[in-house]
């Protein structure tokens, strides 16, 4: 916070910091607009592909005691890790166009990677559940962005505690325990919560008012990127303690 506070007064010999400000608010709302568009399309790819047959045996079988999925699945299951890998290593080099575009196929195929997830569950839950996250998600992105605190430390340790239910979650594929899943789930909404504050003041505090409108729109869709990730764990989180299965 102290970094921003200080890069507004820096230039405060040539942009009023009032006008700042502004482009503040208008960086952060095109930050949201995205998030919000990128949730959307994934919830209308999910929900389409719940609903086509055809489309999503081309994922996903299912059967009585659950569901496989396809090599198709498969990709469309690891397809998004591979899109993020590619705007990290080649931002720069991208247009700004091609970003755009890369994360709006991000969105889509997580939609449809979701749909077992969201099948095993019941709309009504599903529903309580997305307003909960929303109103959760919402509530600590507007602390972050408001509060004077420097959140670099708590960040620090929230990154440490994803990393350790990351483990824990690959050992639990293994051993199938209903207790370490609860406990998983429960300390995911913890670290996803604090990441939501976190990850807001961090996107806050990169704006610089002299990048020019393609760098600005990047590190835009960069930042939607991290609080729609913030997001859908954290729903997948609450989903897992609230939710109710078929």
């Amino acid at each position: 916070m102290a970094e921003y506070d200080n890069r507004v007064r820096s230039w405060g010999g040539a942009a009023d910091a009032a006008a700042i400000d502004v482009g503040l608010r208008a960086y952060m709302l095109r930050v949201y607009n995205y998030m919000l568009l990128g949730l959307a399309l994934t919830g209308v790819s999910a929900y389409v592909t719940s609903l086509d047959t055809p489309f999503r045996s081309l994922f996903f079988t299912f059967t009585a005691r659950g569901y496989s999925m396809s090599p198709l699945g498969w990709v469309a299951l690891f397809a998004p890790l591979g899109l993020v890998m590619l705007l990290g290593f080649r931002l720069r080099q991208m247009s700004l166009s091609a970003v755009q575009a890369t994360f709006w196929g991000y969105a889509a195929l997580m939609g449809i990677g979701l749909t077992p997830i969201l099948l095993l569950y019941t709309g009504a839950s599903v529903a309580q559940v997305f307003f909960v996250t929303s109103a959760t998600f919402g509530a600590m992105s507007l602390w972050g962005y408001t509060t004077k605190r420097d959140l670099t430390g708590l960040g620090s340790f929230l990154f440490m505690g994803l990393i350790g239910i990351l483990i824990a979650s690959l050992v639990n594929m293994f051993l199938q325990s209903g207790m370490m899943s609860w406990l998983i789930s429960v300390l995911g909404v913890v670290i996803f919560t604090g990441l939501t504050a976190y990850d807001t003041q961090k996107i806050k505090e990169g704006y610089y008012v002299g990048n020019d409108g393609t760098v600005t729109g990047k590190n835009a869709i960069m930042g939607a990127l991290t609080l729609y990730l913030d997001f859908i764990n954290l729903f997948l989180m609450l989903l897992r303690l609230m939710g109710d299965r078929r």
